[in-house]
């Protein structure tokens, strides 16, 4: 029977097919089908929104519309088929190879002993994880825990040569666009890291046109709604690729 309820509703431009959401769903009523998150029933989903936390693009919300009424018999038949169902091999972490979590392994003293010369600077890549998207990165993320954090505009590895050797060795980083990015997910998002992952310290690398001072606002914003204190150092970098000022950034 249909009723006016609250229910979970998924943008498909926004999903990336991640999974994130499907473990937070206790009633088991969301799956990755053909790369993107999709409701097996409604009448499996409680309208609760345990899921959202777990959206690393806000592709989830709680809407109010005429909806099959939840069912919670049904629910308890579909947790116990999916127990005692025949074990399957396990898919790849999400339908979109771009938002799977990886964590980097520095590499053993013979393996560095063994790597071929490079001629000139150090060119190797200090990039300890995967994805680096603001947007695809989860507030849960085991990489973030206790982390140095840079957060960086994502014109500033395009424009400064040393980006990797002076600004993100031992660093964690998230890239994205202050001008084109959503600020308010971008806010909501560093909110959770900021108050739950124990960052030690915050890098704010951005480009010197005025579009990119919106990533203080951004990072200002999260913390204050964090409710923690956290150092953060700006690294401000000309289109030339010079840095131009570092220092405490402004209030």
């Amino acid at each position: 029977m249909k009723i006016l309820r609250k229910i979970i509703e998924i943008d498909e431009n926004l999903c990336t097919g991640c999974g994130e959401c499907v473990p937070a769903c206790a009633e088991g009523a969301l799956r990755i089908v053909d790369g993107k998150a999709r409701m097996l029933a409604e009448k499996y989903c409680d309208g609760l929104g345990a899921c959202l936390g777990e959206c690393p693009t806000g592709a989830l919300r709680i809407i109010e519309r005429e909806a099959d009424d939840f069912d919670e018999e049904a629910v308890e038949e579909l947790l116990k088929n999916r127990d005692t169902a025949k074990p399957q091999p396990a898919p790849p972490v999400g339908g979109c190879p771009s938002a799977r979590l990886q964590t980097f392994a520095p590499a053993t003293p013979c393996q560095a002993a063994n790597a071929p010369v490079q001629l000139g600077p150090a060119t190797g890549s200090a990039l300890s994880h995967w994805p680096v998207q603001i947007r695809l990165v989860p507030p849960s993320a085991p990489f973030l825990k206790g982390a140095d954090l840079l957060i960086a505009a994502d014109c500033v590895p395009v424009a400064y040569p040393d980006f990797h050797r002076d600004l993100l060795s031992g660093k964690v980083v998230m890239v994205g666009c202050p001008k084109f990015d959503e600020a308010e997910s971008a806010i909501q998002k560093f909110t959770e890291i900021f108050a739950a992952s124990g960052i030690k310290s915050i890098t704010m690398a951005i480009m010197e046109v005025p579009c990119c001072g919106n990533m203080r606002h951004i990072v200002s914003q999260a913390l204050s709604r964090s409710g923690k204190t956290i150092p953060v150092r700006e690294v401000v970098i000309s289109a030339r690729g010079e840095r131009l000022r570092q220092g405490n950034m402004p209030s």
